[in-house]
């Protein structure tokens, strides 16, 4: 599916209307897409085992979060590249930072800003609450000219989660363990059956099946 481009505000609306990072568990639609982003082999589409839609992961780093989210018993939703909607809550927070906005490539219309995941959790007392997270590689920290405007865009980010009561902070590899992450993704591979395969009546025949079966003796 050919990607997305945004060069007018008529061209975001038009997306928000038709549902792009709006609805919750298997109805939610990621704002931005694998397709609508510039590809460096890092970035997949996923079948969720906890919610039942394809999540959109632009690296790595990404995927080993989901890892994590979909083996918590307090995760309760899932949502990624989420948007930071409106436009001018986003711009207001940039103004009074004295920051400057980010626009489109080559346009001057302003950018929807995305924070990598929100999640809804399970609170002990049953109720539920919002989370945001921000997924980055501990070198996009590095001294460098990028730096500022990462920084920049981060603490828009930060204000925007603030101003609506919302936990926000940022995730980096440190986070997540390598080897954790590597059991996790083989211990999905078994979970991730089809949908189909997982219904009760089924389960429960195939193990009356190899019940059945003769013992082999040595």
């Amino acid at each position: 599916m050919r990607g997305r481009s945004f060069r007018t505000q008529s061209d975001i609306d038009r997306h928000i209307e038709k549902g792009f990072g709006q609805g919750s568990l298997e109805h939610y639609v990621p704002w931005l897409r694998v397709q609508d982003v510039p590809s460096h082999g890092r970035s997949r589409k996923i079948h969720g085992t906890k919610v039942n839609r394809l999540h959109h992961l632009l690296s790595d780093l990404e995927y080993g979060y989901l890892l994590l989210l979909e083996f918590s018993d307090r995760v309760i939703d899932i949502r990624e590249q989420y948007p930071l909607l409106p436009q001018s809550s986003a711009q207001s927070i940039a103004n009074a930072l004295n920051i400057s906005y980010p626009v489109y490539p080559g346009t001057k219309v302003p950018l929807v800003m995305t924070t990598d995941f929100v999640i809804t959790l399970r609170q002990p007392d049953g109720s539920s609450r919002l989370v945001a997270r921000t997924i980055k590689y501990s070198d996009s920290f590095d001294s460098g000219r990028g730096l500022k405007r990462t920084l920049e865009k981060l603490k828009i980010e930060r204000e925007f989660w603030k101003s609506r009561d919302i936990d926000w902070t940022v995730v980096t590899e440190k986070n997540i363990p390598a080897i954790l992450s590597s059991n996790l993704d083989w211990f999905r591979k078994g979970a991730a059956l089809k949908r189909e395969l997982q219904q009760r009546t089924l389960i429960v025949s195939f193990l009356d099946e190899v019940n059945m079966l003769p013992l082999t003796e040595n």
